[in-house]
C-alpha cells in the first residue's frame, strides 16, 4: 500500500482524509438541518452539540489534508481533458477547500458569540474565537448569515463534485474516480504505450 501520493495515484493518507471528511460532511448536513428545525429543548441542544463537534472535526481534518497535499505531488488530470474542464476542476476544488474551512469557522464564531461553553465530544474544551455577547447579537447574526450561504455553496460544490466524478467514471471512462476509491490501484493503461514488436520477415531464420 502506497501511503504518499504519486503523479498517477492518490496515496492511502490522502484517500483517508478525503473519505473521512466526506462522511463527516454528509452526516453533519442533515444533522444541522434537523437540529435547526427542532423546538428549543434538551434534544435540540444535544443535536447542535454533536453538529458543532463534527463541524470542528471537519475543520481540523481539512487543514491537515491541505498540509499533506502541500507535501505531496498531486496526481495528474487526464491529458485529454479540455482546458475549460481543468480550470473548472481546479476552481471548484479550491472553493470546496475554502468552504470546508470557512463553514466550521463561522459556526465556531456563532457559538462563541452566544456565550455558551463547548467541549469537543465532551472531552476537549474549545476556547471562544470571539468574546461572547458582542453588539447585542450582531456578530452572532452576521456569522449565522455567512454560515447559511456557505452551506448553500457547499451543496452546489458537492453536486458539481459528484457530477464530475460520475462523468469521469461512466462517460470518459478514465481513472479520476477510481484512483480515489479505497484500496484502489493505479492503472497503467493510459500511460503504457503499445509495445507490440514487429519482427522482420527473416528474423529468426538462420
Amino acid at each position: 500500500m502506497r501511503w504518499r501520493n504519486s503523479p498517477e495515484q492518490w496515496g492511502a493518507v490522502a484517500r483517508a482524509f478525503h473519505w473521512a471528511i466526506a462522511l463527516f460532511i454528509i452526516a453533519n448536513i442533515p444533522l444541522g438541518l434537523w437540529a435547526d428545525a427542532l423546538p428549543l429543548s434538551p434534544t435540540k441542544v444535544e443535536a447542535f452539540y454533536w453538529h458543532k463537534s463534527i463541524g470542528l472535526t471537519v475543520l481540523w481534518l481539512a487543514l491537515l489534508r491541505l498540509l499533506w497535499r502541500a507535501a505531496n505531488p498531486t496526481p495528474r488530470l487526464p491529458a485529454i481533458m479540455p482546458r475549460w474542464e481543468r480550470m473548472l476542476a481546479h476552481a471548484s476544488h479550491a472553493l470546496l477547500y475554502s468552504a470546508m474551512i470557512a463553514m466550521p469557522l463561522s459556526g465556531w464564531v456563532i457559538h462563541s458569540a452566544s456565550g455558551f461553553p463547548l467541549d469537543l465530544y465532551g472531552v476537549i474544551s474549545v476556547p471562544d474565537i470571539v468574546p461572547g455577547n458582542l453588539d447585542d447579537g450582531a456578530v452572532e447574526d452576521g456569522a449565522a448569515t455567512v454560515h447559511y450561504w456557505i452551506f448553500i455553496l457547499i451543496c452546489v460544490l458537492l453536486t458539481l463534485h459528484l457530477a464530475g466524478a460520475f462523468k469521469h467514471h461512466f462517460i470518459d471512462r478514465d481513472e479520476v474516480l477510481r484512483r480515489m476509491l479505497p484500496f484502489a490501484r493505479a492503472s497503467t493503461r493510459a500511460d503504457t504505450p503499445n509495445r507490440s514488436v514487429t519482427r522482420a520477415p527473416d528474423e529468426g531464420k538462420r
